[in-house]
């Protein structure tokens, strides 16, 4: 009796094995039968990353315009402004006599700050008197404010550090005594993960990670919400049998994992390399590090699409998500200062996990062992949201089928 059972259980598994894969292809028939679809899976990931990428590409604001009210005149003032037109952030454009004459060129953008240097300056440094210096910075950029507070900073310690050294020459000490002594301790910067402090180093790891997320969760309710157009209400018309929906979810999970594996090399592997974006993350833990996430996105996409009901509704939903998976993810403000509550509700998402584990092993050059806590989280959406597709799966197939 059990010799006759295996060769029925083989064939049956046989049999089972050609309905995932029929309905695989099936699937990946139906993506390139769509032009919407095609643009989605295949469109927005190839070109998203490049385009994206290239906008970002300068990193750090160079020669930033600005202008210089010097009322002071003197030597000291002038230093200060050939030291500020030094430093690499900052490009003194022009040089007005009062604040009036500055307005025009700042309001259309010709200038993003004016540094006013007030007619005391010199005398007040003369007197050994605390000099103001007035920054006036243009903030419809944040990456404007950046650049103006840094190198106003820099060009302001140096001719600082200048004055001290004259007045320790004053007072008799010369040399390196008087450096030491206006400088008592040197420092050494250690920038870690973006030593050149580039926006796109920055946010373009976060950027890809959303892309992969996004464009997978939208192609598969805009997928669904298209069969319901057509009045297929079934899951999948193909092939059914009566309770026999593992094999759809199992084909269309294979589907969109083998083309997602690909994308995901493409994405994460390639472009940051080609781009020149913090790459020291090893590639086979990447790749592992985001099996988990794929099925993650993918079971948590195909039970939302149970809910959709027309092409339009994954359209509305979309951008909505894109915006709020940004913020979650706690690239912009620390995790730790995010509200517990929010972080709570950032856990639904397989992207927060996913953007947190590749920015460790990809910008940090992190291993699996340091991404353990991503890692089973990822794991774990994945069993939840695979019991969940299922349990919504079986309500509407019996629904179906009254």
């Amino acid at each position: 009796m059990n010799n006759s059972n295996k060769p029925n259980f083989f064939f049956r598994l046989l049999h089972e094995l050609r309905r995932v894969i029929y309905i695989m292809l099936d699937e990946y028939r139906v993506i390139l039968k769509d032009s919407g679809l095609t643009v989605v899976f295949l469109g927005a990931t190839l070109v998203y990353p490049i385009l994206y990428s290239s906008i970002y590409r300068n990193e750090t604001i160079r020669d930033m315009p600005i202008a210089v009210i010097d009322e002071s005149q003197s030597v000291r003032s002038r230093e200060l402004v050939r030291r500020l037109d030094a430093t690499p952030d900052l490009k003194v454009a022009y040089q007005f006599n009062n604040l009036e004459e500055a307005k025009e060129p700042f309001y259309k953008h010709k200038i993003h700050g004016v540094i006013y240097i007030p007619k005391d300056f010199n005398q007040k440094i003369n007197r050994n008197e605390q000099a103001t210096v007035s920054i006036y910075c243009d903030m419809s950029s944040f990456m404007y404010y950046r650049t103006m507070m840094l190198g106003a900073n820099f060009g302001i310690l140096e001719a600082g550090n200048d004055i001290k050294v004259e007045r320790m020459n004053a007072a008799g000490i010369t040399g390196r005594s008087a450096e030491i002594s206006a400088s008592p301790f040197r420092y050494e910067k250690n920038i870690l993960f973006n030593e050149p402090m580039g926006f796109a180093s920055f946010l373009m790891p976060v950027v890809l990670v959303l892309i992969i997320h996004q464009t997978l969760f939208f192609g598969i309710t805009m997928l669904t919400g298209s069969l319901r157009e057509e009045k297929l209400v079934t899951i999948d018309p193909q092939l059914r049998q009566r309770g026999k929906f593992f094999p759809t979810i199992f084909g269309k999970t294979l589907c969109y994992f083998t083309l997602y594996i690909v994308v995901c090399s493409y994405i994460l592997l390639v472009v940051p390399r080609f781009f020149q974006f913090p790459h020291i993350g090893n590639p086979l833990d990447i790749i592992r590090f985001f099996i988990p996430f794929l099925l993650a996105v993918i079971f948590f996409s195909m039970l939302v699409s149970v809910f959709i009901r027309n092409r339009e509704t994954a359209l509305v939903i979309f951008p909505f998500f894109s915006v709020i998976l940004l913020f979650l993810s706690g690239f912009s403000w620390p995790q730790s200062n995010i509200p517990w509550l929010w972080k709570t509700f950032g856990m639904i998402f397989p992207s927060t996990f996913g953007i947190q584990g590749y920015l460790k092993i990809n910008s940090m050059g992190a291993g699996l062992p340091q991404v353990q806590f991503e890692y089973i989280a990822l794991w774990i959406q994945t069993a939840v949201y695979f019991l969940a597709t299922v349990f919504a799966y079986r309500i509407q197939m019996r629904t179906t089928e009254r």
